[in-house]
């Protein structure tokens, strides 16, 4: 050794070994870092999301960018071709008024758009396992099968009676008020309706964004036609209608368009005005879900009674804020939200979900050993547990997802303390599959057909028990050989 001690292995480096082909683990030095990804990128409804997550709006947005044109066209023609006489022969305020109109419009118009309309969270799959045992103890229920959950609950608003109804693609119970939007694909909270002409649904977070919206809307038409009108009759009065229309062409355009919108959008608007004078939204007036009329049954519960009150309460209250914390990031923790199952829910009597996990991991790894073993074994008898098994008799290895890790197989004489051990790691403790049901040999189904016979018996690193084969004496030969094998 060279002075100072430990030359050669100061020279000596750790050589990474690869083993992406002899096994299936990574070295903990390989990992790569994964960026960490926000949760409007993996939102389950159909939503588009820009600006990372700060705008959200509907998948089918092409009549939004129509309903920006036709502002944007109308009333830039009114500025361009219009205001500038009328400044000139009538008063400076005209362009200002339609300046200050056509902010708030855009504005409103926008935030409609490009917000949360109250969109409600799915559960995650604890939450809808839990809220299905919730049921089957409400229920009742103690046997298992398939069964439709309750579609509903009952609760008890201002001495009204109001239903709950569940979603099948949320996993929720639905609060007052709330609807499922076919369209996006979500629950959305005090769900109005789905306006396309504004590219998202409408519902609590941004209704009286979109009622404002529609409300100037209606005074800017109003405004821009009247005023077009005003023009071409001033123009008519000194040059006659056809040279005042050679004049001013546009003027017609805006006068055609705003004459076609203006009767629906004011409509719209008293509509509304009305809805939101009596604390209803569109969806309940459609259904017809409640009366005006305080002494009738069907009263609406959500009504102050007042018509000042419930404009206050529904353009002044609080905006609540979003549920579903679309630029939140994923933490690698948090639970997805569960799968929609199209209206059809299993519902098992006491066992929970990772219960059901195991049983189908269990029915997978024994149809590979079936399709890996080549010794033709019938599985119609029933199995035995490890009490009733007997190894000098005719034995039975129906114990279900036993499995046992072998090396390279050896000669008895080698290893003759290992009988007992082994036969103790085949064969499963009585209280690990308690929580499982097995079906008895009536209910189980017959197998389709026999293993292809003739077939030499591979050694496999993981050996499944299989069922008894009892008629032939082929079969029962194969089954004392697989015995034997199992107890070296």
């Amino acid at each position: 050794m060279p002075p100072g001690g430990g030359g050669p292995m100061k020279d000596c480096e750790y050589s990474q070994i690869s083993t992406h082909s002899s096994s299936p683990m990574e070295s903990p030095h390989k990992k790569k870092k994964i960026a960490a990804r926000r949760k409007w990128e993996v939102f389950p409804g159909r939503n588009k999301f820009f600006c990372n997550g700060r705008i959200m709006m509907a998948r089918q947005t092409g009549v939004f960018y129509l309903t920006l044109v036709l502002i944007l066209v109308t009333s830039g023609l009114f500025f361009a071709f219009d205001c500038p006489y009328l400044a000139v022969k009538i008063t400076p305020a005209i362009p200002a008024v339609a300046g200050i109109l056509f902010f708030f419009v855009m504005g409103t118009l926008l935030r409609t758009s490009f917000s949360d309309p109250g969109v409600l969270p799915r559960a995650t799959p604890d939450e809808a396992a839990d809220l299905e045992r919730q049921i089957d103890i409400a229920n009742g229920t103690s046997s298992g099968g398939y069964r439709p959950p309750p579609r509903t609950k009952e609760v008890i608003i201002n001495g009204q009676t109001v239903k709950l109804k569940y979603c099948f693609t949320c996993k929720i119970f639905r609060p007052p008020r709330a609807s499922h939007c076919s369209l996006c694909d979500n629950c959305v909270e005090r769900f109005d309706h789905h306006c396309p002409w504004v590219g998202n649904c409408v519902g609590k977070r941004n209704y009286r964004f979109f009622y404002m919206f529609i409300l100037s809307l209606s005074f800017l038409t109003v405004f821009i036609f009247a005023f077009v009108i005003t023009h071409v009759i001033l123009r008519s009065q000194q040059t006659g209608f056809l040279n005042a229309i050679k004049d001013s062409p546009a003027s017609v355009l805006e006068a055609v368009v705003c004459f076609f919108s203006v009767w629906s959008i004011v409509g719209l608007s008293g509509f509304h005005t009305y809805l939101i004078s009596s604390n209803q939204t569109t969806n309940e007036d459609i259904k017809g879900s409640w009366s005006n009329k305080r002494g009738k049954e069907n009263y609406n519960p959500y009504s102050y009674g007042n018509i000042f009150t419930n404009c206050c309460v529904a353009l002044c209250g609080p905006i609540s804020p979003s549920l579903i914390d679309r630029r939140g990031y994923i933490q690698p923790d948090t639970p997805q939200p569960a799968a929609p199952s199209n209206g059809i829910t299993m519902y098992g009597a006491t066992q929970s979900q990772s219960d059901m996990c195991d049983q189908d991991q269990c029915i997978q790894s024994t149809k590979f050993v079936l399709q890996a073993a080549a010794t033709p074994l019938l599985q119609s008898e029933p199995s035995l547990t490890s009490d009733e098994l007997h190894l000098p008799g005719k034995p039975s290895l129906g114990t279900p997802c036993a499995s046992l890790t072998l090396g390279p197989p050896t000669p008895p004489a080698s290893m003759p303390n290992l009988a007992e051990a082994t036969l103790a790691d085949v064969m499963p403790r009585k209280d690990e599959h308690m929580g499982h049901q097995f079906l008895t040999p009536d209910e189980a189904p017959s197998p389709p057909r026999l293993l292809a016979a003739g077939s030499p018996l591979a050694h496999s690193r993981t050996m499944h028990v299989l069922g008894l084969a009892s008629q032939d004496s082929l079969h029962e030969d194969s089954v004392r050989g697989l015995v034997k094998l199992s107890s070296v």
